[in-house]
């Protein structure tokens, strides 16, 4: 990766709101009311008259989790990269959640461990913050629904009206007691619109329908599954030996089944805590069987399943990870984006969903204030937004598809070889070396692109303490 993409993205990792930004539409519509929709309407509510939010699902306050999200009670930990820009948006937000009993985890309550080693720490580098999803996207979905300019309106989107080769309204049915519980379709009239309906977007389907070009469609093969549990916690952040866990083994090492297991010290004195495990494994379908599961792992996951059960075991499968190439598309409507899941869902146990909407709600601004041609296809957003999601996918997909070879036994070309000999080694340096640890985690947490692994210094430390390793 050049290194003018990597400067690139650490400018989308940087953008602040616009201290005088021009009104460059009347009615901007965001399809979808989740994190992603939600930091999107954020945005636009600097450059629209009005933005309306077309969400199916209840959003009043207090209603708690969502149809729409079903993965919304595993474990979420907002990072770095996303925690920084949405407090840049929404100052307070961290802090709110603290109030609220979320925890804010520095080095010295982040326990990373590959294959039961704990990664090597000297104490510094960022905060993430360990927080209930519902609660989280509570906090969000309040601040931007406040601000005078912006509404929602309780509806499924349906599909775009045009005009002049530009979206210039949104169709949508409002939920009633009509035919399969809905009223007759109506449009909204909109000068700018932004699919944010996640995985289940159907907005490729409508282009298609449309006389448009359908991305291209990208699968791979990740067939996870998640148990995850709610528990008492009697001690505060400040008692624990950390706030945040996550243990990860490696296709050589795993434990029973479970090939990822996190914790985190949420809201209400408890304990979030998720067990994983790829393909036919299912760990921890039961209590009796999490609980067994966590005590073959360190001890604060044993700890942390020792208190009472406040909420039981959930379960969530995704089978892969899905981007869309809206940059190959030769034929697009103007005046028409999209963002998170519905543009790029990667495997979740990488936590990078969250951060990755807030990335592409900061190409937003960035192609909004680049003076583009708003009549012509959002080429140069989309262009923007490939940064991010070519860096989140070279982390998340970039391991799995390795795994997935291991596994298999797959021959795969030399070069490929060598680049995850050059990850494993990086990989296997950060138990040992705190600088390592460090650059790792910073891509890890979306604060650098994955190119910044590529730097010959960094690359000969980690051969050499991976030899001593």
């Amino acid at each position: 990766m050049s290194e003018s993409v990597a400067a690139l993205f650490e400018g989308l990792l940087g953008a602040e709101p616009p201290h005088d930004a021009s009104v460059l539409f009347d009615t901007a519509c965001v399809m979808g009311g989740s994190i992603a929709g939600l930091l999107a309407a954020r945005v636009l509510a600097d450059r629209a008259r009005k933005v309306v939010i077309v969400e199916p699902d209840d959003m009043s306050a207090g209603a708690g989790t969502r149809p729409g999200v079903p993965q919304d009670q595993q474990v979420h930990t907002l990072l770095p990269a996303g925690r920084q820009w949405i407090e840049r948006w929404l100052p307070g937000v961290t802090q709110e959640a603290q109030d609220l009993g979320a925890s804010l985890c520095g080095p010295d309550k982040v326990l990373v461990c590959y294959d039961g080693i704990r990664q090597a720490s000297d104490g510094e580098g960022p905060h993430l913050l360990a927080v209930g999803r519902p609660l989280l996207e509570a906090l969000v979905r309040a601040r931007v629904t406040a601000l005078p300019n912006v509404s929602v309106l309780r509806a499924r989107a349906t599909g775009l009206r045009y005009g002049d080769g530009a979206v210039a309204g949104v169709r949508f049915a409002r939920s009633g007691t009509g035919v399969q519980g809905e009223r007759a379709e109506e449009v909204l009239v909109a000068d700018f619109a932004v699919d944010a309906m996640g995985r289940s977007s159907r907005l490729s389907s409508w282009l298609a329908q449309d006389g448009y070009d359908q991305p291209r469609l990208e699968r791979l093969e990740a067939p996870v599954n998640y148990a995850t549990a709610l528990f008492e916690r009697a001690a505060g952040l400040e008692e624990l030996e950390a706030g945040t866990v996550l243990q990860l083994f490696t296709p050589r090492y795993p434990s029973g089944g479970v090939s990822v297991a996190a914790a985190n010290a949420i809201e209400d004195k408890q304990w979030l805590v998720m067990l994983m495990g790829y393909g036919d494994n299912r760990p921890g379908g039961t209590i009796d069987e999490f609980r067994a599961k966590c005590a073959g792992l360190p001890a604060v996951l044993s700890e942390a399943t020792s208190g009472a059960i406040t909420r039981g075991v959930v379960t969530y499968r995704q089978a892969e990870s899905r981007r869309r190439h809206f940059t190959e598309a030769g034929r697009l409507p103007a005046r028409l984006v999209g963002a998170g899941d519905a543009v790029a869902s990667f495997n979740p146990v990488y936590g990078q969903g969250m951060s990755s909407a807030a990335l592409h709600a900061s190409c937003l601004t960035s192609y909004l204030d680049s003076g583009a041609d708003l009549d012509a296809a959002a080429t140069e957003f989309f262009r923007l937004q490939q940064v991010i999601v070519d860096a989140a996918w070279a982390v998340s997909a970039g391991g799995d598809a390795a795994r997935i070879d291991a596994e298999n036994g797959t021959d795969v070309p030399e070069e490929v070889r060598q680049q995850r000999r050059a990850m494993e080694q990086i990989v296997g340096a950060t138990l040992v070396d705190a600088d390592v640890a460090r650059a790792f985690s910073n891509v890890s947490y979306m604060l650098r692109h994955p190119a910044s692994l590529s730097d010959p210094g960094l690359l000969k430390k980690a051969a050499a303490a991976d030899q001593r390793h």
